[in-house]
């Protein structure tokens, strides 16, 4: 049974924008939700997460500034807004679930924090 889905990837050149959805009726049930992100051969890295009301958001550095991700509990909806995008933005892109709920969000942001993964959405950047 998927608990998380991503949607939203796709091509853009640098400069543009594009926003990934993720859905999981995790988000109503008062879990921290995550965004993370892969390229072939790196580990996994936390950018972005946001806590079960909004009052506790992190971002890692190379996307502080040009990301936004926010949440709508009422339709299980998580957001990732990404402006500005780069090449070195192209990877998979993950939305996670903290395996606790009504936890902060920490810096860095952990996986092993995460215990309910989707599949990820492709987002490539092209030069």
């Amino acid at each position: 049974y998927l608990q998380v889905l991503e949607s939203g990837g796709g091509l853009v050149q640098a400069g543009g924008s594009l926003r990934l959805s993720c859905t999981s009726s995790l988000l109503s049930s008062g879990h921290a939700m995550a965004w993370f992100r892969q390229v072939p051969g790196k580990e996994r890295e936390g950018i972005a997460c946001i806590n079960w009301n909004a009052d506790s958001v992190t971002y890692e550095d190379s996307v502080r500034g040009r990301f936004t991700v926010s949440r709508e509990n009422d339709k299980n909806t998580l957001y990732l807004q990404m402006d500005s995008l780069k090449p070195g933005d192209t990877a998979m892109y993950y939305c996670a679930a903290d395996k606790r709920r009504y936890s902060a969000c920490f810096r860095p942001i952990r996986e092993s924090d995460f215990g309910t993964w989707g599949q990820g959405t492709q987002v490539t950047v092209s030069s």
